[in-house]
């Protein structure tokens, strides 16, 4: 097995909804879901037939909260959050579809949540699962080496909710969010990584009490991860990370679509990756900006891999 193989063939991060961002809204409507923005990072589309248990810490600091206009929300407290993700996968070396491998994976989800005078939520989130995940081996563009996956991701709304509650880790909602990754070889030694999700929620028929409306349901949205690495000794990749999310439509409360209810933000820093046989460990950092109905701070991302 090559060098870079032995490096890459635990790198299969496949779901991976965000451990829990608390990204919470200056106004009452119906907020995205948790989702990975930046817990999936350098070598990412990169695997082979194998399979691979996967434990991730997270840890946010939110200090300000922005309006759909940009425009920081006075007398809003700090966000504080922590948590954690199990996520077990598979692929099968036999049979292929399209010539990709095919393979599975769960996810799962617990997290603590501190937004201050707004409240407190602990418990586990909801349970993420994939019907099916393609992943081709490498192929070549232009010369370069490339890897590619197409995944297909469901959210089932088993979490801790309570319409009670003023925060929940669950979602109380289920919600599809099928994605491509990337990564390219452009040079020797180099690496550029690209994850791009959709996702879609079905209505909460039970939306926290404070919302005022019998059903909710969140907008759609796209959001990124990409990055930029160099291995600066063998084994060990170091460069930029980061992210971005734009909400597509409005979110609705009764049916009917809330103005000025939707979500962006972004976020970018270094990241590093380090390979000791079987073992991954990832530590990416992320500093967020250019918010619009979410809290925006700073995010910490530790991983660790075992392949079997």
């Amino acid at each position: 097995m090559s060098r870079r193989s032995t490096l890459s063939s635990a790198v299969f991060g496949l779901a991976l909804v965000s451990l829990f961002s608390p990204h919470a809204q200056p106004q009452q409507s119906p907020a995205l879901p948790a989702v990975n923005l930046g817990d999936t990072s350098f070598l990412d589309a990169v695997a082979f037939p194998c399979w691979l248990v996967e434990v991730i810490g997270q840890g946010v600091h939110d200090n300000k909260t922005l309006s759909n206009s940009g425009q920081v929300v006075p007398q809003v407290t700090d966000a504080n959050s922590g948590a954690s993700l199990l996520h077990i996968a598979w692929l099968a070396p036999h049979p292929r579809i399209l010539g990709a491998w095919v393979g599975t994976e769960i996810v799962l989800t617990a997290a603590y949540v501190d937004t201050g005078d707004h409240g407190i939520g602990q418990g586990l989130g909801d349970f993420t699962f994939a019907p099916i995940i393609l992943q081709w081996p490498k192929h070549t563009l232009y010369g370069m080496p490339i890897y590619q996956r197409v995944t297909l991701d469901i959210d089932a709304p088993v979490g801790r909710y309570s319409p009670d509650r003023p925060v929940n880790i669950g979602n109380n909602a289920w919600d599809i969010h099928p994605y491509y990754a990337v990564t390219l070889f452009p040079a020797k030694r180099i690496e550029t990584s690209w994850r791009v999700h959709y996702i879609w929620d079905a209505i909460n028929h039970a939306p926290p009490l404070g919302e005022n409306a019998s059903t909710t349901q969140a907008g759609q949205a796209i959001h990124f991860n990409a990055t930029a690495s160099f291995e600066i000794v063998k084994n060990v990749y170091l460069g930029a990370n980061g992210y971005y999310l734009k909400q597509i439509t409005d979110a609705r409360a009764n049916g009917i679509a809330l103005p000025n209810s939707r979500e962006q933000i972004g976020g970018i820093g270094p990241g590093v990756v380090v390979n000791r046989g079987k073992w991954f460990f990832y530590v990416n950092a992320y500093h967020e900006v250019g918010a619009e109905n979410m809290t925006e701070g700073n995010k910490l991302v530790l991983r660790v891999e075992k392949v079997f």
